[in-house]
């Protein structure tokens, strides 16, 4: 069966360490507890569109270290396509070192590993699992010429690209806005992309009206606690989500994106997507880690 949403994206073993507090600069804390857990904004995706109904395929690459067949085997486990993904030799997956607090935010470093080696001609390889797909999503961890030609591919095939640009530091190549259908930041990527500062709904709506204007199709900018706030075809929105208590936000803004194309791929109208996507979101909250945090379809109300 081909996959309805295929993730073109970054497979991350994450470094988890929980603490009371963030470190300073120079200065050594005692942590409480350490684990080690797949992530990846790619490969969090994938898993959230997995577990919440719809059939995906990743496109990303592990290392030959001990983490590669642990990162391949938890998507397998999940039922998503791993043909896609390729091991590098030589060098060693990507990692991510996060510190988590004790009101649950976290500040995360990024090693790229063979997530950096993804190239385009590696994404056209396996063209056949775009060309079967309703869906694409990409991210920002991996290099951008090949989030910038699976962007052009999945646009050339008719499919529904949606791009979460994270993480993003600066605006996007003015090139890639037109063949985003729905472009997925949060408060502080959509201000790193406009310059605008966004830390509610009317600054979100003013920095969603300018990456319209820059020519993405349909702007969701998601504020956490506060909700959603969409910019699109059909017009403007907010949505807002029921308070739970956050035990750790790591991949909530990835099971929001993943359940939001599951719905799209399972033929949902947008606002229920976008509502849909919320729930899921709003569960991984309550939960530690990035790839367990996320939800199944059973656990969301019919």
């Amino acid at each position: 069966m081909d996959a309805k949403v295929v993730v073109v994206g970054s497979l991350n073993m994450d470094l988890v360490a929980r603490a009371q507090r963030l470190p300073r600069g120079g200065e050594t804390l005692p942590g409480e507890r350490f684990f080690t857990v797949p992530g990846g904004k790619g490969a969090n995706q994938a898993v959230a569109v997995a577990r919440l109904g719809a059939s995906v395929a990743m496109i990303g690459n592990v290392g030959d270290d001990a983490y590669g067949p642990q990162l391949r085997q938890a998507l397998e486990v999940e039922g998503v396509d791993c043909q896609g993904v390729g091991e590098c030799a030589g060098v060693s997956s990507g990692v991510a070192l996060i510190v988590v607090d004790a009101a649950s935010q976290n500040a995360i470093v990024v090693v790229p590993g063979s997530n950096g080696l993804l190239s385009p001609e590696a994404v056209q390889r396996y063209d056949a699992l775009l060309q079967g797909a309703d869906v694409l999503i990409c991210q920002l961890e991996v290099p951008a010429d090949t989030v910038a030609w699976a962007l052009a591919r999945g646009r050339e095939l008719g499919k529904t690209v949606i791009l979460n640009p994270a993480p993003a530091t600066g605006p996007l190549p003015q090139s890639w806005y037109a063949h985003i259908d729905y472009l997925i930041p949060n408060e502080s990527e959509a201000q790193a992309l406009t310059g605008l500062p966004v830390s509610d709904q009317a600054s979100a709506q003013l920095a969603a009206e300018r990456l319209r204007e820059l020519g993405a199709g349909q702007v969701i900018v998601t504020l956490g606690a506060q909700g959603a706030l969409y910019v699109g075809e059909q017009g403007a929105g907010h949505f807002p989500v029921a308070a739970v208590t956050a035990l750790d936000t790591t991949a909530a803004g990835d099971t929001f994106v993943g359940g939001f194309a599951a719905s799209l791929a399972r033929g949902m109208a947008l606002p229920e997507a976008i509502v849909f996507g919320q729930q899921a979101a709003a569960i991984s909250v309550t939960r530690a880690g990035a790839q367990p945090s996320i939800p199944y379809l059973a656990e969301l109300a019919p």
